[in-house]
Order: structure tokens, then C-alpha cells, then sequence
């Protein structure tokens, strides 16, 4: 072992607790004990027998796929003819290769990860060893064969169920128990049961589907092994973030699904007890999630959604309070998103979905509002909701609506829990102005893995257009400076001092310290909304002298508005960098401190002014390399070049004003 890796070890112990400590001993100990249970492909061994009788009993009420709107069936139909033909993107990448796919090879480096090595002795960060990891284990989530399902039970045309059952057979033949990169995670076998349990009941009625499923012994092993393994290995500790929660979703929805074993009745009370638990402690009273990435918070719903459903349907409901939890965690994305129906772009993302049976381009947070709107009834101050197929089949399941009363009265706009706040003018008021100030926690448990540095960070749209933008993610493993580059306090809309980010990172994953943000006051107008923000984070009191960054936002709804004061306060000399990242279809014309930012929409033309501190010395950035800066991530994988302004300087005894405003056309 390299030094590099001994001394990321070392970063990592340093964030555990003793009782984590010994808990990862005792399981890397039993990780290398299952070696023995090891089925390597193409070899014999004893299938897994369910009990007698053993018949899926859950499928879709008869009618249900009436109820989708025609143009939703023909979109999923269209999406499921581009896989037929081969086609699909996966994390940015488009594959051609989706006939007959590779379920070990990286596209993206060309790598073939290894198939028959036992896997928990393969190193799934090691881009040598596996290539992009992530490529190959978004193709083997079967999100595209739940979309084929989904297109066959909406058009009832065969060749749609048939490629999904021919994948699904190579997919388990291929991959054994324990052999191969596609055992290494958990979170990956849980979102697999989530797939099967749902390409099982969209297939039902199919002619072939009992002799892909309950007749077949090759998958009914793969459904016990997969349960199996969960029972055994999962997350916990410092790592317990959303991995968890898919862990025990995807094992409440496996045991209440494919309840065909003797162990089905333990794995299926214990993962519900563990799911409730893990729902609690990953999201804020107010309903937001807890890891500062807001896509998390979507799939960390969906999947709280689609096991309390399967248990439902099971007949062993989860407990009421958390039904309530997740209806709050669907009030707060309803209350968040902007005009478009898009929610904020804040820390991590890699796109994750519980389920997809809707036609992939999609927004994604319209269909978790419309889910929600199915299980709980939308709010009156919720944006307008339109049925989808995850929704109408969710809806037809569910007896459960236990939420009827203690849901807000309007659309929130400061969560003080998760330091989200939001400036935005009056609903009716078009195009809105948006703008998101940051004041939260820097993430979640000790690591805080999916966190970015952004403290007092904002983010700024128009009309559902990106003006001052979160650059995004791009990428989780294989290009380091990448990485660091997209979490860093420079590639948010805040400021930088002495070089440094806010908060320490220690490796890709963890961060060693933490910037505490404090939310100093909130200011609201007589309907209820925020005008105005103010917050100071202590991130730069390491520095020698130490500094403290404060920050205030003003939105003036009337003129059209917002206002930045930025007020950096120490005792010495440190160099400082405000930096405000356009968002990818923003064109700039600056000159000194001032620029013009214009931009196109389907309803014309659209402008703004950006004045920014004439106190600091502006340059203008785009696309470029060395070093990294100028980017923006739409989604993972995937980066396009930005314009980004940055303005250097000093600040030293006295403390240090700096103020920007945006100014919208009427």
C-alpha cells in the first residue's frame, strides 16, 4: 500500500468514532470470510429454493394504465423504442451498446472491470482496476429495463418485455453471487430489488413473466442473495447517508415483493425498523434533507415513498409519523423549486433515481411533486402538479393518506434547520426572481461526503434561468483535480481567502473541517416573504490572523433588485476572491466593474446589469484548464465552458465592504 493511500486511511480513522472503528474491523472481517461463499460465474451451485407456492401477489389494480394521460405513454414508448434501437445516456455518456450490453465495461475509459474476482477484494475506486465505476453500476441499477416494462404495460407490444427479460437473464447469469464489481456496493443491490420488484408487477399479465421470476431458480437465487447480502453488510456509521436508506428501501420493498423465503418475515421487519429509523435521523424537522446536496433530497424521498408504498400494499404499513416525515419532505421540495419546477443546485449530485418508469428526460422534480400529489394531495399553494406514470401507479397502490391536517399553510421560504433560505418575488409576479442564500451546515455526519464548500454562497435565476449559477458536480472518482475543483469555495458564488477553501477537504468523499454558518437575520415582508438575508460563517478563523466573512442579500421585489454586502473583517492581510458563476446561457459584455448580461427565453429577449465592487480588480474566466475554472455541470458526466467574474485583492486591519448588485429589466 502507497503512502498517498496509508495517509488517506489515516484522514479517514481520524473522522470515526472508537464504536465505528471496531464495527469496520468486525466486517472487513466477515467480508473475507464469505470468500467461501463465493459463486464464480459458470460454475454450479445449489439455486436457492423458495417456499412452496411462492407467487408474486401485488401486481397493478386492473384499469390503472387508463389513467395515464396519452402523451405520457407515448413519451415512455418513444424513450423505449431509443433502448430497442440500443440508445441510452448513462451519466452523460451515450451508450449505443444497449442490445446487448457489457455489464463490466467502463465506456468512458474502456476499462472492463473484473467479473470473476471476489468482490469484496476489488478496489471500485481504483479507475485502473474498474474504469468510471459509476458507468457500470447506473447500467446495472435496470433503470432502462424498468422503463421497457413500463412501455409494455402501457402498449402491451412484446418486444418490449422480451429485452427486458433477455437482459435481465444475461445480467444474472453473468453476475453470481459475490463475483465481480457489481457486489461491491450496497446501495447498488438495493436499488436492483427496487427494479426487479417493479419490472416484475409492470410485467404481470405478460406470458413469460412467472418463468422469469417465481419458475426461474437462477433469479430467485439472485433475489435471496441480494437480500441476503443486505441483511449482512451495510452502511453505517460516519458513511450512513442515503446508502442506507436505499439499502433497507430496497429490502422492505424485496421482502414485501418476493416474501418467498424463511428469512423474508425477519429481513422484511428489520429493514423497516431501520428504514423509519435512518428517515429520521437523515432529514431536518422541517422536512429538508440533512446531506447540503439537494438532489439527495429527491432521491432520498423517492425511495421513502416506494417502500412505504410496497408496504403498504404488503399490508404491514409503516408507522404514521413516518408517512408525515415524508409528506414534509415533499411540502419542502414544493415550497424550493422555482417556476420552472426546478429545485436548487446545492452540493452533490449524481442524478440518482429510486425508479424510473417515466420517459427519462423528464424533470424530475415535477414528477416527485405529482408522486407526492398522488399520495398526499397537493397543498393549495403547491405549483400545478400534471400526472406521470410513477405517480398514477404509486396512487392505485396506496390506501394510506394519512396526512390531513399540520401542513403548512403556504409555501416556506426560510428553513432555519437546513440554513436554505430563498428571495424571491411574488408568485403571479413574472418572471420570477429566485435567489438561494446559503446558511446551512456544511453536511452531514462527520465526513459531510456530499457537501461542497460554499458557505454564504447564492445562486440567482430569472425566470427559471441560471444568471448566477452552482457550477454542479461532474464527476465522484477518476479525475481528482476535477473533483476538487467543482467542491471548492472558488467555484461557488462567495468568497475566497488566503487560497483556501472554507471548509478542509481530506479525500473526495471527506472533509476534515468544517465551516460553521450562522444565520444572523431574516427580514420578511407583510405576506410573509424573505427580503432579506443575513449570515457569517467562521471557515477563515484558522488563518493566521483569523477572518470572518459576513454576508447580507436584499431582494427589492418593486425595482426589480438584489442587493450583496459582503463584509470581510481581520486583523491582518489575506488576498481575497469573490468569484459570481453566470449560468451556461447567460452573454456577458463587461466593462470595468460592470457588466451586461443578456440572455433568450421562448417569450423574447431578457437583460440584467451586474455591478460588482469596484474595490477589487475583475478578470473574466471561461473554459479554462490550468488551473481549472470556468465550468458548469449540468448533470454528471457531463460539463460545458461558463463565464465566471472573479475580483481579487486585499483585506487587512480595517474591515473590508464590498457590494454587487443585479439589476433585472422590467
Amino acid at each position: 500500500m502507497n503512502q498517498k493511500r496509508l495517509q488517506w486511511y489515516a484522514r479517514r480513522f481520524s473522522r470515526m468514532s472508537v464504536a465505528e472503528i471496531v464495527w469496520r474491523v468486525r466486517d472487513g472481517a466477515r467480508r473475507e470470510a464469505w470468500v467461501l461463499r463465493q459463486v464464480r460465474p459458470g460454475s454450479k451451485s445449489r439455486p436457492c429454493r423458495p417456499l412452496l407456492g411462492s407467487r408474486f401477489a401485488a401486481p397493478l389494480p386492473p384499469g390503472t394504465r387508463d389513467s395515464v394521460p396519452k402523451e405520457i405513454r407515448d413519451s415512455l414508448v418513444k424513450a423505449a423504442d431509443e433502448i430497442l434501437a440500443g440508445r441510452w445516456q448513462v451519466l452523460g455518456e451515450d451508450r449505443t451498446d444497449l442490445r446487448a450490453p457489457d455489464w463490466f465495461r467502463d465506456p468512458v475509459t474502456g476499462v472492463r472491470a473484473p467479473q470473476d474476482k471476489y468482490a469484496f477484494r476489488i478496489n471500485h475506486r481504483s479507475e485502473a482496476e474498474t474504469g468510471n465505476v459509476k458507468q457500470i453500476w447506473e447500467l446495472s441499477r435496470h433503470q432502462h429495463l424498468t422503463v421497457l416494462a413500463a412501455a409494455w404495460w402501457v402498449s402491451g407490444r412484446d418486444l418490449y418485455a422480451e429485452t427486458a427479460a433477455d437482459q435481465l437473464r444475461s445480467w444474472w447469469s453473468e453476475n453470481p453471487f459475490l463475483s465481480g464489481v457489481n457486489w461491491t456496493s450496497g446501495i447498488e443491490l438495493g436499488l436492483r430489488l427496487v427494479a426487479w420488484a417493479w419490472i416484475r408487477r409492470l410485467l404481470d399479465g405478460w406470458p413469460g413473466v412467472t418463468s422469469l421470476f417465481e419458475d426461474n431458480r437462477v433469479a430467485t437465487s439472485q433475489i435471496y442473495w441480494h437480500q441476503r447480502y443486505l441483511a449482512a453488510f451495510r452502511s453505517r456509521g460516519s458513511s450512513a447517508n442515503n446508502h442506507v436508506i436505499a439499502e433497507a428501501a430496497g429490502q422492505v420493498i424485496g421482502s414485501c415483493a418476493f416474501p418467498w423465503f424463511t428469512e423474508s418475515v425477519g429481513w422484511r421487519s428489520d429493514a423497516a425498523h431501520l428504514l423509519e429509523s435512518e428517515l429520521r435521523a437523515n432529514t431536518f424537522p422541517s422536512g429538508l434533507d440533512r446531506e447540503q446536496a439537494f438532489d439527495y433530497h429527491g432521491f432520498v424521498a423517492e425511495l421513502g415513498m416506494l417502500a412505504a408504498v410496497e408496504a403498504d400494499v404488503f399490508g404491514q404499513p409503516v408507522s404514521g409519523d413516518t408517512w408525515r416525515l415524508l409528506c414534509r419532505m415533499i411540502d419542502a421540495a414544493a415550497s424550493v423549486v422555482d417556476e420552472s419546477q426546478r429545485a436548487p443546485r446545492q452540493g452533490d449530485s449524481d442524478e440518482g433515481r429510486a425508479l424510473v418508469v417515466d420517459a427519462p428526460d423528464v424533470n424530475r422534480w415535477a414528477l416527485l411533486l405529482s408522486t407526492g400529489a398522488a399520495l398526499f394531495g397537493p397543498a393549495p399553494w403547491w405549483p400545478k402538479t400534471t400526472p406521470s406514470v410513477m405517480s398514477v401507479m404509486l396512487g392505485s397502490l396506496s390506501s394510506v393518506r394519512p396526512v390531513a391536517s399540520g401542513r403548512p399553510g403556504r409555501r416556506s421560504s426560510h428553513f432555519p434547520d437546513a440554513g436554505l433560505t430563498l428571495l424571491r418575488t411574488h408568485r403571479g409576479d413574472r418572471p420570477e426572481i429566485w435567489c438561494r442564500c446559503d446558511g446551512g451546515p456544511h453536511g452531514y455526519l462527520s465526513i459531510a461526503g456530499h457537501a461542497h464548500a460554499d458557505s454564504l454562497s447564492v445562486e440567482v435565476r430569472h425566470g427559471g434561468v441560471e444568471v448566477l449559477a452552482d457550477p454542479g458536480t461532474y464527476c465522484y472518482h477518476g479525475e481528482p483535480e476535477w473533483r476538487r475543483y467543482f467542491r471548492s469555495t472558488l467555484a461557488h458564488n462567495t468568497v475566497e481567502l488566503a487560497g483556501q477553501d472554507q471548509s478542509l477537504a481530506g479525500g473526495p468523499f471527506l472533509w476534515l473541517r468544517d465551516a460553521r454558518t450562522v444565520i444572523v437575520d431574516v427580514r420578511y415582508d407583510d405576506e410573509g416573504a424573505v427580503t432579506e438575508w443575513s449570515a457569517e460563517h467562521d471557515g477563515y478563523e484558522v488563518l493566521n490572523p483569523p477572518a470572518r466573512h459576513h454576508r447580507t442579500v436584499r431582494l427589492d421585489g418593486g425595482e426589480r433588485r438584489i442587493d450583496i454586502a459582503d463584509r470581510i473583517e481581520t486583523v491582518g492581510r489575506h488576498q481575497l476572491r469573490m468569484a459570481f458563476h453566470l449560468g451556461p446561457t447567460i452573454h456577458a459584455e463587461r466593462v470595468d466593474s460592470e457588466a451586461v448580461l443578456k440572455w433568450s427565453t421562448t417569450d423574447g429577449d431578457r437583460s440584467a446589469v451586474l455591478a460588482l465592487p469596484r474595490e477589487l480588480q475583475w478578470t473574466a474566466h471561461r473554459g479554462e484548464t490550468e488551473p481549472v475554472l470556468g465550468w458548469y455541470s449540468s448533470g454528471f458526466g457531463t460539463k460545458v465552458p461558463t463565464t465566471v467574474f472573479v475580483g481579487e485583492g486585499f483585506c487587512s486591519n480595517d474591515p473590508v465592504e464590498l457590494r454587487t448588485s443585479i439589476r433585472f429589466s422590467s
